[in-house]
């Protein structure tokens, strides 16, 4: 797994957290993809049928821990703080961050090693994006 996908994979299992990727989730990864600079040179062809993948890996019964170690294994250190930022982003993108949504975006933070303050100040910065008043 390549870093493309491995974010692709982050925005995938956020906007399936709560078991209803809506289309505000949809249309916020495909923004990402075609705006946030780690994708610059991504072959934008590719976002159905990595997410198709990913969405295959869930159905197995330890899709969700393979997944996260996919994702890790996939990403160079420096791009962890970004995929967590997108998690957030996405999970954000509907307007509520559900408790499955927070549980995940917990075990991200967890499985990317990433310090509560660092969590913090992402999560305040993706709120900060997403406020509408």
């Amino acid at each position: 797994m390549d870093r493309h996908a491995a974010l692709i994979y982050v925005a995938v299992l956020m906007s399936a957290a709560d078991h209803d990727m809506d289309d505000k989730e949809i249309e916020a990864i495909g923004d990402v993809v075609a705006h946030w600079p780690v994708f610059s040179g991504f072959d934008h062809n590719n976002i159905s049928g990595t997410a198709a993948d990913c969405v295959q890996l869930l159905a197995r019964e330890d899709g969700l821990d393979v997944a996260l170690q996919e994702i890790r294994k996939g990403l160079p250190e420096s791009l962890y703080e970004t995929a967590y930022l997108l998690a957030c982003d996405i999970a954000a993108a509907d307007g509520e961050a559900t408790q499955e949504e927070l549980r995940l975006l917990e075990m991200l933070g967890d499985t990317l090693e990433l310090g509560w303050l660092e969590r913090a100040a992402l999560e305040r910065a993706s709120r900060a994006r997403h406020r509408t008043g």
